[in-house]
């Protein structure tokens, strides 16, 4: 089993940034791909961006494309999501979520956490 826990959420005004945290554990020697997702209220959950584990090669959606980086730590147990210049649209439940293969759809990424909030204010 893999375990992923979220930190880092909040409340900010627009304009403002967050960092999000991933934290790691558990069975992950089958984990290739990292990812993060969003659900805003009555919307489907969609990528936010991920990265490969091993290329460190990274996808970002459209939408927070120049506004939100994700990395990961050396030691691969911490993947962060930089998130800058936040618009009321980024609102959010953020989740953190872990593949065995190269994943970008939600249905191929098959451990999650339980989510951390992000409200941004206009």
């Amino acid at each position: 089993q893999v375990q992923l826990v979220e930190s880092g959420g909040g409340s900010v005004q627009a304009g403002g940034s967050l960092r999000l945290s991933c934290a790691v554990s558990g069975y992950t020697v089958d984990i290739r791909s990292m990812g993060w997702f969003r659900q805003g209220l009555g919307k489907e959950r969609e990528v936010v961006a991920a990265i490969h584990n091993e290329t460190r090669h990274t996808y970002h959606a459209d939408s927070v494309k120049g506004r939100f980086t994700i990395s990961q730590d050396n030691a691969g147990t911490t993947v962060y999501l930089q998130m800058n210049s936040l618009k009321p649209e980024d609102t959010a439940m953020y989740y953190c979520a872990a593949a065995p293969g190269y994943a970008l759809l939600a249905k191929e990424f098959r451990y999650w956490g339980q989510g951390t909030q992000v409200t941004v204010s206009s």
